[in-house]
């Protein structure tokens, strides 16, 4: 069990109880049926020598505060499968026994659940060169499947056509730290565009969440929680 000093929701599936534990900024952890999936696990936000290893690992991008290598050695084990992407593999190679590399629309089994990666990039936030903070190709969403409950977890990204086109998502992790992803408002669209049943802003910084829960106060159907993700 995680540390008990972190907050965790806890969601009924067809297949079981989702625990889902808020380490912090862009790092999640879920329990589901005795397996655990760690989410861009970083050293910042939590002690991985004191959490439990991982059968599963899922990395988004290769940027430091996603793809942390100490925190990923600290949880491997002979069998832990991690999903990533191709940037990130080529800077695994040496450290991770088994990986597997995703791109847009692939489809993975691994720990009792479905992985489908989706693209994660910059439409409108790029840096003064003109060059996206995240590039079309680079990076992932992934959209989990526990029983019957689809968990997307968006990655670093802004409200994508492939975000909004999205259905049937139970939990949704939007980032929302500007000026790299997106703002308020931004998650707020998305958001009325898919329709989770439940979101959590993640990744926010300094972001005002408070913004993002009045923007949807009038939408009944989409539940805001705001957990310790900054």
């Amino acid at each position: 069990m995680a540390d008990k000093s972190y907050e965790t929701d806890v969601i009924t599936t067809s297949a079981g109880d989702l625990e889902m534990t808020f380490l912090g900024h862009g790092t999640l952890m879920f329990t589901f049926n005795e397996k655990v999936i760690h989410i861009d696990p970083f050293s910042r936000v939590a002690d991985y020598a004191e959490l439990p290893e991982a059968d599963l690992v899922l990395i988004t991008h290769e940027h430091q505060d996603h793809l942390d290598l100490a925190a990923l050695e600290e949880i491997l084990t002979e069998d832990t499968v991690v999903i990533l992407t191709e940037i990130c593999a080529d800077r695994v190679e040496d450290s991770v026994g088994d990986f597997v590399v995703l791109e847009a629309g692939d489809v993975y089994a691994a720990a009792g659940v479905k992985v489908e990666a989706l693209p994660a990039y910059n439409i409108v936030q790029t840096r003064p060169g003109g060059q996206p903070f995240h590039p079309k190709g680079a990076g992932n969403g992934y959209v989990v499947t526990f029983g019957d409950t689809k968990v997307y977890v968006a990655g670093d990204t802004e409200d994508t056509p492939e975000m909004r086109a999205l259905t049937g998502i139970d939990v949704a992790f939007l980032p929302m730290n500007l000026p790299y992803t997106m703002t308020p408002e931004m998650v707020a669209d998305a958001a009325r565009a898919f329709k989770p049943k439940l979101l959590y802003p993640y990744h926010f910084g300094d972001t005002d969440t408070g913004k993002l829960v009045e923007l949807l106060r009038d939408e009944p159907d989409i539940e805001v929680r705001v957990r310790a993700l900054a």
